[in-house]
């Protein structure tokens, strides 16, 4: 399976106070890192380049180059991995590079789709959608909106198995109990790559992010597991990515049931303790073993 995010910059070391009926004493913790990762692009023609912020999100540092694609794609202002050159860090002023400025330099000539971007927007690590000019601004359509849908039969136990065969991964989240995973299956259960972060949406902005560079999109054949709730922004990326089974370990929210159900996206909730709830069963799935 591929790696995740370097523990070394990904988990805080600090030292606190437990209290309990027992008493109290000192003991160490360790907290997931939460930081500001700047994404700028620069674009247009080579003699006459362009730059401009796109975003500002609180994200876990690592898998950064990722992280980039990933949102750029998701939100629609990228529609493939060719239309990329390079990324690199900002070089500070003492000359070294800035971990918390992300670069991505486009191929010459592209021009990206920016009529979402007309002004910066902050986004937290919490809520993606903050920030948005309204629920429209992110409603973007998928590349894959017309690619032939695939017959998919899985089982139940194949479902149920899922969530513990990501935790077993999870090694920043059993560390600190504060960061979100998202994780890519295949039809029959193998975990191909998970990536964490204290964003949500960040954690499934660095997967897609992957599996554009690597060529696995659109994720039509594969089941995208989520560590908590589903929310709107999380169907959205998944829709963008072509992505037609996504479960979660929490609960969806109204607005992501409905977005399920007007792309057709096979939508489970609370998928735990072998038990789940169907909140949209996509046309080409079919789940065995069911009662």
């Amino acid at each position: 399976m591929e790696s995740k995010l370097a523990a070394g910059k990904s988990v805080h070391h600090i030292e606190i106070s437990k209290v309990s009926a027992m008493g109290v004493f000192s003991s160490d913790d360790e907290l997931a890192v939460e930081e500001p990762l700047e994404i700028r692009i620069i674009y247009g023609d080579e003699n006459d380049p362009r730059s401009k912020t796109i975003s500002v999100t609180m994200r876990t540092p690592g898998n950064d180059h990722e992280l980039a694609i990933g949102f750029l794609f998701t939100e629609g202002i990228l529609s493939g991995f060719s239309q990329i050159e390079y990324t690199y860090y900002a070089i500070k002023d003492c000359g070294r590079p800035s971990d918390n400025i992300l670069i991505m330099k486009l191929k010459n000539g592209f021009v990206p789709q920016l009529m979402n971007t007309d002004r910066n927007f902050y986004t937290t690590s919490s809520c993606g959608v903050c920030g948005k000019g309204s629920i429209e601004s992110i409603k973007t359509v998928s590349v894959f909106k017309d690619h032939r849908k695939k017959r998919k039969e899985i089982s139940q136990d194949l479902l149920f198995s899922l969530p513990e065969k990501m935790q077993a991964f999870q090694n920043n989240f059993s560390a600190t109990g504060g960061i979100h995973a998202s994780g890519l299956f295949d039809l029959d259960g193998h975990l191909l790559t998970l990536r964490e972060d204290v964003g949500r949406h960040n954690a499934l902005d660095k997967l897609i992010g992957y599996a554009l560079s690597v060529d696995l999109l659109p994720a039509d054949d594969h089941i995208l597991l989520l560590s908590g709730r589903a929310s709107f922004e999380l169907i959205q990326k998944a829709a963008m990515a072509g992505i037609r089974i996504v479960a979660a370990i929490g609960a969806p929210s109204s607005l992501a049931v409905d977005l399920a159900k007007e792309f057709d996206i096979s939508l489970l909730g609370f998928l735990r303790h072998n038990r789940f709830n169907i909140y949209h069963n996509g046309s080409d799935l079919h789940i065995k073993n069911i009662l």
